[in-house]
């Protein structure tokens, strides 16, 4: 658990002091923690699989699952390649919806496709890709976006979001601030906003159930040794990876 005093309910500051931030991380071969931190984990993963979902697992889930209220047939937008993009494709594949995904890399809208989108744009190609969403929804827009961009991305996810859509805010890989805010466009649509940081204990061990369900797989590019930890990191603001990079300890 990325909050291991979360365990229900409503978020509360008291309970959001979580590792790697306020509390030290896990790159280290021994910790103590305490036993709420911890859930089973999926029959169908090992160890190395079920230490991409407390983060970028759970995030996904509830963005989609206990935000969003997912539905089959319904249309989701998922942005980029990373672990929370990647793992929310696979998940609302098994929902039954509709996924239209980005990259600005063709091989890795490849690897989306071979994951089931079922559509794909190269946003480099369309700088204005929202207007690319909406052809492919015959003007309508998405019921969901996984918005993990942040200021480059946020204008064209609101402009590709339909009538009463829902846009989970979960990233800001392009910058924290938006200069130019849409907030008529925003109201006029009535767009429900939705804040995401994981999720609480309940929400997990839902998803596990749910993963042993449906048999999903975390994709895992790349694995690191601890001791080339920096070179990982590395790896990941190069933008090399595809769904999660793995640390391997011992």
């Amino acid at each position: 658990m990325c909050f291991p005093n979360w365990v229900s309910g409503p978020p509360k500051y008291n309970l959001l002091s979580f590792i790697g931030d306020n509390q030290d991380g896990y790159a280290t071969e021994l910790i103590s923690i305490p036993e709420s931190a911890i859930t089973k984990i999926p029959k169908n993963l090992n160890f190395k699989e079920a230490a991409t979902l407390p983060c970028a697992g759970l995030t996904a889930w509830r963005a989609l699952v206990d935000e969003g209220r997912l539905k089959s047939g319904e249309t989701v937008l998922v942005q980029g390649t990373g672990g929370v993009s990647v793992f929310a494709l696979q998940l609302a594949k098994t929902f039954g919806a509709t996924v239209i995904a980005t990259s600005s890399s063709e091989e890795k809208l490849g690897k989306l496709k071979s994951l089931g989108a079922d559509h794909l744009i190269n946003y480099k190609a369309h700088p204005e890709w929202g207007k690319e969403v909406l052809k492919i929804t015959n003007n309508e827009g998405v019921d969901h976006v996984v918005e993990v961009g942040g200021a480059g991305t946020f204008s064209e996810s609101v402009r590709c979001t339909k009538l009463a859509g829902h846009i989970a805010l979960i990233g800001v890989l392009s910058g924290p601030s938006v200069s130019e805010i849409i907030l008529p466009r925003i109201f006029l649509k009535q767009i429900r906003l939705s804040g995401i940081a994981m999720a609480n204990q309940d929400s997990q061990i839902a998803m596990i159930d749910y993963l042993e369900k449906n048999e999903i797989k975390p994709e895992i590019s790349d694995s690191f040794d601890l001791k080339d930890l920096g070179a990982a990191f590395q790896h990941q603001i190069d933008n090399k990876h595809f769904g999660k990079i793995s640390i391997d300890i011992g």
